[in-house]
């Protein structure tokens, strides 16, 4: 019995779902039998970039991967630009307002909180300790796609794979941008008052802005009238406290937004590299952000029943992150319904059905003449030859040419893209 051309398209092998839901429950071991964690998940690991690396010869779309090249470099670079700025926000709004701030300041009334505390008491025990569980963190979605994007080399993800991972990339850079901007514009007390206290030397006292425009006005209720009425910072504060400003050349310009001491203040890098996640509440949260930019991006390129899988990752890691009060449940909502828009908005860089349509336009313009004149012979078995044609490859047929530099290319791609994976898992160990 044939299928429909429809079942076929939509078929799809059930391998990728496998490793992912592999990965995870072997990672998930090293909460259970450390022991057997250390071993399973080197050799799974070992296993999946051998796999990797003995079908690469058998790839076919490498011109597709050359020409998504630039793109997946330009969007690398943009992403990590988004991600430098972000850094500098998040040690601006931990600092301007000091440690006094973070001790003093109560967090904020969190409804999704009460819902998941009213929960534990009504849920079964079993239940509950699922959801407490630490079944996924940051580095398991990057770690997820980047099995879905290496997954071209086995036609079960549309090619380029360096295309979609400029989308990755790029969607990614927008919604770190965005979220930047967004908490930076008003500063939000942390779910965790003793979390800026632990990790930041920031001086106890609040910047000189702060002190002039915000600690005159924070709570006299007279005040706030005022300066609303006047609209003007009417409050002599006298000589301002000043912050300690080390030598830092061109770079001096930071002093104001890092607001060093004198115990780590020899290098601005050094002062980027410790701000992290941060401490006061980040709107919306980037951990959702990574999440949810997998699932979508699952979805759409694979997609099945390993993709619902993963959508349910993604809400369990929400509620954990709530649980946790990493975040508040606002964050959250936002970062789903961000990361969903966001992936919308760049499907011009890599999509599956567009990429599919385009194939098919160009080929149709290719055959367009010899159509034509096979409809005027009334030569119907000419015509079923020529729209068969219309569903092969055309890259096929190019990438047999020979030339002396043709594993140049892809031998750079597979050892430039491996070295990332490893730096994104070096550099997001700590969740």
């Amino acid at each position: 019995m044939r299928w429909p051309a429809a079942q076929w398209k939509t078929a799809r092998p059930g391998g990728l779902g496998l490793a992912a839901i592999s990965y995870v429950a072997i990672d998930y071991l090293r909460h259970i039998s450390p022991a057997w964690h250390s071993r399973l998940q080197p050799a799974l690991w070992t296993l999946l970039a051998l796999i990797a690396i003995v079908r690469v010869p058998f790839y076919r779309h490498w011109s597709s991967e050359f020409r998504a090249a630039i793109p997946f470099v330009a969007s690398m670079v943009f992403m990590l630009s988004a991600l430098l700025f972000e850094a500098l926000s998040v040690r601006f709004v931990t600092a301007v307002l000091g440690l006094d701030w973070h001790r003093d300041t109560p967090p904020l009334p969190d409804t999704g909180q009460w819902l998941l505390l009213a929960l534990n008491e009504r849920l079964p025990h079993a239940i509950v300790g699922i959801l407490r569980a630490r079944i996924i963190g940051l580095h398991h979605f990057l770690m997820l796609f980047m099995m879905l994007a290496f997954s071209v080399l086995f036609d079960s993800v549309k090619a380029p794979g360096l295309g979609l991972g400029a989308r990755y990339m790029f969607t990614m850079g927008i919604g770190r941008l965005l979220r930047a901007i967004s908490f930076v514009s008003t500063i939000l007390p942390s779910a965790r008052p003793w979390c800026a206290s632990s990790r930041f030397r920031v001086p106890a006292y609040p910047h000189h802005w702060a002190q002039k425009y915000y600690v005159p006005y924070a709570s006299d209720h007279y005040a706030i009238s005022q300066v609303i009425r006047q609209d003007l910072a009417y409050v002599d504060i006298g000589t301002s406290i000043g912050d300690y400003r080390p030598n830092w050349g061109s770079m001096n310009f930071l002093i104001n937004f890092l607001r060093p001491t004198a115990s780590e203040g020899s290098s601005w890098y050094s002062l980027l590299k410790k701000a992290g996640g941060g401490c006061n509440d980040l709107l919306y949260s980037g951990h959702m952000l990574v999440a949810v930019l997998t699932a979508m991006a699952w979805t759409e390129a694979y997609g099945g029943f390993s993709s619902a899988l993963v959508w349910l990752l993604v809400m369990h890691s929400a509620q954990r992150e709530i649980r946790e009060r990493h975040h508040y449940s606002v964050d959250c909502v936002v970062a789903i319904y961000v990361g969903i828009l966001l992936w919308k908005m760049t499907g011009f860089i890599w999509s599956k059905e567009a990429t599919s349509r385009d194939k098919r336009l160009a080929k149709l313009e290719q055959i367009q003449g010899k159509l034509i004149q096979a409809a005027k012979d009334y030569d119907i078995d000419e015509v079923r030859e020529l729209l068969k044609g219309i569903e092969l490859s055309s890259e096929e047929s190019r990438n047999q040419t020979e030339n002396k530099n043709a594993w140049l290319f892809p031998a750079v791609t597979i050892f430039s893209t491996l070295t990332i994976v490893i730096l994104a898992f070096t550099w997001t160990s700590d969740g």
